[in-house]
Order: structure tokens, then sequence, then C-alpha cells
């Protein structure tokens, strides 16, 4: 597994996209903080990046990139190598490979402008929407072998979780105003992980004032060890649900 991901990451360094995808991210970040005295302002706009962009580019990145090495995969399948092995070091090269863009595009400029505790939790927050998205990616190509289906499918899955599940939310709030729903937003907002981290980086930022109530319930539940906690163990998932479904799927699957 160790070569496979070895060559992964060898192979993305030598079509540059990343490098170019990391230099995006740290020209953004950089700039966003040398145009803003304020960090706190700079860290704001630095989340609708980490919000939207680092999603959109995970899943878009992988999903490309899974499909076009279908001839290496279908030649490494016919080898003496366990299904589960070469895939799992195929999604552990991706995934190695969107972490060090993340650290480095926007790590070194939050260490060198904004070294707190809401800027590590921007950095945790893009880290951990890389690898759940490319865990999506992942699941989006095994599910279908029509390279044009499965970048429609992981696009679709970029916009359910941006824009679409908002509505949706916003919606099912409207239809029952008048019941109780304190714990079903709680609920709600594991079910998404942009909004789970979108949530924790605006506590960090004292805007939960703004939110009302509902901020209010927010900061009681997330703002305590034992809901960081279970945030925690929420994005994990989201992480890791994905890819070993994918990996399970992919060891029974006719090529």
């Amino acid at each position: 597994m160790k070569k496979i991901i070895k060559y992964i990451i060898l192979d993305i360094l030598k079509n540059r996209i990343v490098i170019a995808y990391t230099l995006l991210l740290l020209v953004i970040s950089l700039s966003l903080f040398m145009l803003e005295d304020n960090p706190a302002k700079s860290i704001l706009g630095l989340m609708n990046i980490t919000l939207i962009i680092v999603p959109l580019i995970s899943i878009i990145f992988c999903t490309i990139y899974l499909y076009n090495s279908n001839e290496f995969i279908e030649l490494l399948v016919a080898q003496p190598i366990r299904r589960t092995r070469l895939l799992s070091g195929i999604y552990l090269g991706l995934v190695a490979s969107l972490l060090v863009a993340a650290l480095v595009g926007i790590g070194i400029p939050i260490l060198l402008y904004s070294p707190t505790g809401t800027g590590l939790t921007l950095l945790l927050t893009a880290c951990g929407l890389s690898i759940v998205f490319a865990s999506l990616a992942l699941l989006a190509a095994v599910l279908t072998r029509d390279k044009a289906k499965g970048i429609g499918l992981a696009l679709l899955l970029w916009f359910y979780f941006s824009f679409i599940y908002d509505g949706l939310v916003l919606m099912i709030l409207f239809q029952f105003a008048d019941y109780p729903m304190d714990n079903t937003m709680i609920g709600l907002s594991m079910l998404n992980p942009i909004d789970l981290g979108r949530i924790l980086l605006l506590l960090q930022l004292d805007i939960s004032a703004m939110m009302g109530f509902t901020g209010a319930l927010f900061q009681d539940f997330f703002g305590s060890r034992a809901g960081i906690i279970f945030a925690s163990f929420v994005m994990l998932a989201w992480m890791i649900l994905p890819a070993s479904y994918a990996i399970r799927k992919f060891r029974n699957k006719d090529l």
C-alpha cells in the first residue's frame, strides 16, 4: 500500500494541478490577510473559501483523477494485490495531496497572521472537508462506471451540501415553526459536513449572538467540550463511512 500511495502522490505532483490549487489557496489567503488590518475579518472571508472552494476542488479533482486512472487500476487488479488495499492506497494518496495543499495554502498564512484558536479551527475545517469530499468522490467514482455520470454525481453532491440542503432546512423550519425544533436543528446540522464546519467557525468568531435563539442553542451545545467531541466524531464519520462503503463496493465490483 505504501508504494501505491507514493506513486499516486508522485503522479499528482507531475500533473501540477494540486500545485496550482495550493498556490491559489496561498495567494487568496495571503491577499485577504494583507488587505485587512483585522485578522477576524480575514478569517471570515477565508471561511467562505474554505466552505465553498475547498469542497468543490476536492471532489472534482478526486473524481476526475479516479476515472483517468481506470486503466492503471484495472492493471493492478490483475496483479496479486487485494482490491481493498489497492483502492485504499489510491484514496490515501489523494487525501495526502489535498491535505498538503490545505496545510500549505491556508495553514502558512494562518500561522503568520492569525495563530489563534479560530485560525486553527479554520485550518482543521479545511482539512476535514478535503477528506470528506475526497471520500464522496471515491463513492461517486465507484458507483458509476460512466465518467460523465460520475462527475455529474460528484457535482450534484457538492451542490446539494453547499446550497440545496440549507434550502430544505429552511423549508422544514417554516413548515414546523409552531413546534419546538431545538434538538431537530442540532440533528439536521449533523447531516451536512459543510454546515457543521460553518457552525463551529461562526461560534469561534463570536457571531452566534447575531443568530438569535438558534445561535444561543448552538453555542450551548457546540460550545461545550462534549459538543465539540461529538461534532468531531460526526465529522470523522463523514470522512470514513463514504470511503469504507466505496471500498467494500469496489471489492465485489465487476470491472
